[in-house]
Formats: structure tokens, C-alpha cells, sequence
């Protein structure tokens, strides 16, 4: 069984928690209407914790110290719903790096072992730079990144 991952955007934690309600999820929100990039298989806490390590080069156990990695603004259905917060370290990276520098870093990326093997660079560096566009959006409005999780 495969989980569900819509990256967004939004100004605070409560109104990203607000998502966890939205049966078909943020970009269905209907005030304040979120972006979205949609990703399946590519969860918020051990795939972004890694990506977030080879983009600052800070090591995996210092970034799962971050008091946003992995924090669950909601949960609903027992787990199966999930708005989980982006470190603002990971945002400041996606925001600040440029499209060849995603590209680059997606190579490393999709060797490690939480894409078993699967992971295919041309692949990731697009949604690399989905994630990016949208960090740098997110900025410009001044909000922070999240990821409402469906299991």
C-alpha cells in the first residue's frame, strides 16, 4: 500500500492543519485554496530528512533534531491522516537552490536506500524543482511548508 503526499504551503500551522479535514486534500481547500505538488511515495520525515542533509550538508541526526521535522500539526482517522510540518532549514534550501543544483543533488538522492533501489534522477529532479518553485513561492508570502500524509 502506497501513501499519498501533497506538499503545500500555508501561513500557520493551524491553517495547515485545517487540510487534514479536506477529504480530497489541500488543493480541494476551498479559503484560502492552497498550491500543491502532489507526490506519491515520497514521504515528509525519512526521504526529506535525507534530501535535506545532501542540500545543507548537515548531518541526517541533526536534522531529525529540528522541532518541525516530522511534527504532526494533525492527525486524524487513527494516523491515516496526516499534516506534517517541513523543517524551515529544508524550505530555505529548496528556496535558495537553483534548478542545476536540484538536478545535481537528485542523483545522490535517488541512491539512497529509502527509494530501494527505484529511485530514477531525471525523475526526482523535476519534483525537486516543483519543490522549489513552491518553497520559493511560500517564501514570498511568508509561509511555511507542510505535507498532508494519507495511508
Amino acid at each position: 500500500m502506497g501513501i499519498l503526499c501533497d506538499y503545500f504551503s500555508a501561513p500557520t500551522d493551524e491553517t495547515a492543519a485545517a487540510v487534514a479535514d479536506v477529504l480530497a486534500g489541500p488543493r480541494a481547500a476551498a479559503d484560502p485554496g492552497f498550491e500543491v505538488v502532489e507526490l506519491k511515495g515520497i514521504e515528509p520525515t525519512v526521504q526529506l530528512g535525507t534530501l535535506e542533509a545532501l542540500l545543507t550538508g548537515r548531518d541526517y541526526d541533526v536534522v531529525t533534531r529540528s522541532p518541525r521535522w516530522g511534527n504532526a500539526v494533525a492527525v486524524r482517522h487513527d494516523g491515516e491522516v496526516l499534516v506534517i510540518s517541513l523543517t524551515d532549514e529544508l524550505h530555505t534550501a529548496l528556496a535558495a537552490a537553483s534548478e542545476s543544483q536540484l538536478r545535481e543533488v537528485a542523483v545522490p538522492w535517488s541512491e539512497t536506500e529509502e527509494f530501494w533501489g527505484q529511485g530514477e534522477p531525471s525523475i526526482l529532479a523535476e519534483v525537486l524543482i516543483e519543490l522549489g518553485v513552491l518553497a520559493r513561492r511560500a517564501t514570498a508570502r511568508d509561509e511555511r511548508l507542510y505535507c498532508r500524509v494519507c495511508v
